[in-house]
């Protein structure tokens, strides 16, 4: 695994499913993959996840060495695919949009709350539902 990490890097590509552009520790959502997996024996089992996991423990050491990136770590990318096809979903064109749903439920949730309550449209530093509450206390 270790020469083929190299490999990969002296030909100028990189390793996919490690670093997170905002990130600079490991990603929490891998490691609840990770956690999830280990959980139940037949995904545990599958060389694919296996694979996963190998790679999680090998490539930080190869990406720091190499030096050219900010985060080692993998990312929730590395560990997500390996579920999918275990449960039966191999388009993997696929899998970042199922990723972009599910990012957009969050805000979609926030949104019918906004409109339920009459608040204004929020933006990223917007206080949220608890400071509003908060702040009527007050």
């Amino acid at each position: 695994v270790k020469d083929y990490l190299w490999s990969t890097l002296k030909s100028g590509r990189v390793i996919p499913g490690f670093g997170h552009a905002v990130l600079r520790k490991p990603d929490p959502r891998f490691d609840a993959l990770l956690a999830f997996g280990d959980a139940h024996e037949d995904i545990k089992n599958n060389s694919l996840f296996q694979l996963v996991r190998t790679n999680s423990q090998i490539a930080p050491g190869v990406l720091t060495e190499h030096g050219k990136t900010k985060n080692p770590f993998p990312n929730v990318d590395s560990g997500s695919g390996v579920l999918f096809h275990h449960y039966g979903f191999q388009e993997t064109l696929y899998y970042t949009a199922i990723f972009g749903v599910s990012r957009g439920l969050g805000p979609l949730a926030q949104l019918i709350w906004d409109r339920a309550l009459g608040l204004p449209i929020e933006r990223p530093k917007s206080i949220d539902l608890k400071g509003l509450l908060k702040a009527a206390e007050a």
